[in-house]
């Protein structure tokens, strides 16, 4: 049975390293040493995320409040961070990580709505936000580019509000717009990310189909009436030249008398 050290030193070895791989290495070299460094000497990391396994991992991922990588001036590691890195150490089954992104299910909810709600998108699940967010940023790291973006993008319809540490204070965020920067940027959380294929070259190679925005309709209505204003102020145009070009042939024949 394998033991939990609360300063990891199992999982930084390389020479005596048994666990489960993520692309044919150590998980733990997914962040980078100095991000490692600081979160396996932080006191979130021995104090509460000793021992832990999928099952209180989820417990403790529960109670997170923001999102985020490392603050202060001596680049202090989130909860987040810590729990993320954790998660890489576990290495869990992928339907354990299916069941932290959706859970509880949203049939397993009472009727009652709170203002947390507000902005969900119908049908998404995910009582637990930041638990969610913990979920796809895993995700992110540890999966295949095919189910990433088959896993992450349904989550590009989740609207509900994230607080966000920064280097110097919080922000505002919003699930939609942290999903979108896992899929898009190189660097989420003080953690660089490797390198995600485009989306249209899985399309090429047949591994995805073509995405369908929610919003299609909209765009396509938006496009239209675009189309339809820029046309009016085209026969606007023609109309006020047709007036000048008259102007100028009145003016003409009146110097011509």
């Amino acid at each position: 049975m394998a033991t939990h050290q609360a300063d990891a030193k199992a999982l930084l070895d390389d020479r005596g390293y048994s666990g489960a791989l993520i692309r044919g290495q150590n998980p733990a070299l997914l962040f980078e040493k100095a991000v490692r460094d600081r979160i396996t000497e932080s006191y979130y990391w021995k104090e509460q995320c000793f021992g832990l396994n999928a099952a209180t991992l989820c417990d403790r991922a529960a109670e997170l409040t923001f999102v985020g990588g490392t603050y202060g001036g001596l680049g202090k590691p989130t909860p987040f961070l810590c729990l993320a890195f954790k998660l890489l150490q576990l290495v869990p089954e992928k339907e354990i990580i299916l069941a932290y992104l959706n859970w509880p299910e949203d049939e397993e909810r009472g009727e009652g709505e709170g203002e947390d709600d507000e902005g969900r998108a119908p049908g998404v699940k995910g009582d637990f936000k930041y638990l969610r967010a913990l979920a796809a940023f895993y995700i992110r790291l540890a999966w295949e580019p095919v189910e990433i973006y088959q896993t992450l993008e349904p989550l590009l319809a989740d609207y509900r509000k994230l607080k966000r540490r920064m280097r110097d204070g919080f922000t505002l965020t919003y699930m939609d717009q942290f999903v979108d920067d896992l899929l898009m940027k190189d660097r989420v959380c003080a953690t660089s990310l490797w390198k995600l294929p485009p989306r249209t070259l899985l399309e090429d190679l047949d591994l995805l189909d073509p995405r369908e925005s929610p919003l299609g309709d909209e765009v396509d209505q938006l496009d239209e009436d675009e189309d339809m204003e820029n046309g009016g102020h085209r026969s606007e145009r023609e109309e006020s030249g047709e007036i000048e070009e008259r102007s100028r042939r009145d003016s003409r024949s009146s110097a011509d008398d």
